[in-house]
């Protein structure tokens, strides 16, 4: 049997040690675009054992909805090339390599999506510093998965290193409430679920922070839209004004900001939502985010906008609160709302997943290779360590496979 040099093992090989040499860490703070020294992301030794599974996973569940589209056409194109230098394979081969090509991609998409498995988790030394999501779904959204439980969310950001995760399903704050009914007591014993609502303002989308429960009257009676004039109203009272937080923006001219006591508008700004739809959006317009952020000192903060797909955190949220483990679940949302109304723009900081972000077209376009290297850079040493065992593992078995199929079927025709 004549040896073959494995190419593919070789330059997956190359590509992981020579990324060593210019790695970088995996998240980021997601303003100033540097890295976060008050915060770091830990691998789980099940997160680690997988390294390659995790890895890819996490980059696919991370991509934009253009960069999707972009990696698959890239993928496309790079097999029509390799197929190309094998011209004298027969037509069997081209088609039987072809389906194996559909069914590696909707695999790990589907992986992506629904595979149970272990998480990255953001941890801070600092125990006054607070993870906070403050923009997830549950079922009680009618585009959510059927089976996104409130205590399903509940697990997956513990798993992500969250402690504070605020309900914002569409319309409906049943998944709020059932999330308070068994929140942890005190809030170091678990993850701590709080209420807000997503709906509409303007044609944007806002969450508003305890709505329902501390303020009634904001909403339309279908719980859709905001109601100006209820919000007005509410916000006339010193140190309670509600908390609007503005989801993906998307036209920064839309909306009121409320930047001092007794003024109606929003109070703080997504700058990282987990979204395929809306991450690029967020991504391009990130600068002029931070700008309005800061000229009008509102907080930024991040949402997952997680509906129940997928086990990878695209950012949290740090707000400073002291001896936030030892409070109950309204004593913690009393002061995570006063934070928000009286620290500004320097009161939180966002941190971000490290991915690929193409500034050109051209960058999209070849999306393929530009998102898979940037993943590579930032896996620990650990990680390269068993991407290179499992590199040559499953080189090792497929070679033993073929020979073996080689053998039995010099055995059968000799």
């Amino acid at each position: 049997m004549r040896f073959r040099i494995p190419w593919t093992s070789l330059i997956v090989s190359i590509l992981v040690i020579a990324s060593g040499g210019l790695a970088v860490q995996p998240v980021r703070d997601a303003t100033t675009l540097s890295d976060a020294a008050e915060a770091y992301l830990v691998r789980p030794l099940g997160y680690v054992a997988m390294a390659p599974v995790s890895a890819v996973l996490d980059m696919l569940t991370l991509l934009s909805a253009q960069q999707h589209i972009a990696i698959v056409v890239g993928a496309i194109v790079v097999f029509a090339g390799v197929r190309a230098l094998r011209a004298r394979a027969g037509w069997r081969a081209h088609l039987m390599a072809s389906v194996l090509l559909v069914v590696a991609v909707l695999a790990a998409y589907v992986a992506a999506a629904l595979l149970p498995r272990p998480m990255a988790a953001l941890v801070s030394d600092n125990a006054n510093m607070v993870h906070v999501d403050f923009h997830t779904h549950t079922s009680a959204s009618r585009d959510a998965r059927r089976s996104a439980s409130v205590e399903r969310s509940r697990a997956w950001h513990r798993a992500a290193g969250y402690g504070v995760a605020y309900i914002a399903d569409h319309a409906s704050v049943a998944g709020a409430e059932r999330g308070m009914a068994s929140n942890p007591s005190p809030a170091a014993a678990g993850v701590t679920l709080l209420p807000s609502i997503e709906v509409t303002w303007n044609a944007e989308h806002v969450g508003i922070l305890g709505a329902e429960r501390t303020y009634k009257g904001l909403l339309t009676p279908n719980l859709r839209d905001v109601d100006p004039q209820g919000l007005q109203l509410a916000s006339l009272v010193p140190g309670r004004e509600p908390v609007v937080i503005w989801h993906h923006p998307r036209q920064l001219n839309r909306l009121p900001v409320a930047s001092g006591p007794l003024a109606t508008g929003v109070r703080a700004i997504e700058l990282v939502n987990g979204s395929p739809a809306d991450i690029s959006g967020l991504r391009s317009t990130r600068a002029e985010i931070v700008a309005l952020a800061e000229r009008q000192n509102i907080p930024l903060v991040s949402g997952s906008d997680n509906h129940g797909w997928g086990r990878t955190a695209p950012a949290w949220t740090i707000l400073r609160i002291l001896d936030w483990r030892g409070m109950q679940s309204d004593a913690l949302a009393l002061q995570i709302e006063q934070a928000l109304r009286q620290s500004g723009y320097r009161g939180t900081r966002v941190i971000e997943r490290r991915v690929a972000h193409p500034g050109s077209m051209l960058e999209l376009w070849l999306t393929v290779f530009i998102a898979p290297w940037r993943m590579l850079t930032t896996i620990s040493n650990d990680e390269r360590i068993l991407w290179l065992l499992w590199t040559w593992a499953l080189w090792g078995a497929t070679w033993a496979w073929r020979r073996r199929r080689r053998i039995n079927e010099e055995k059968a025709t000799g």
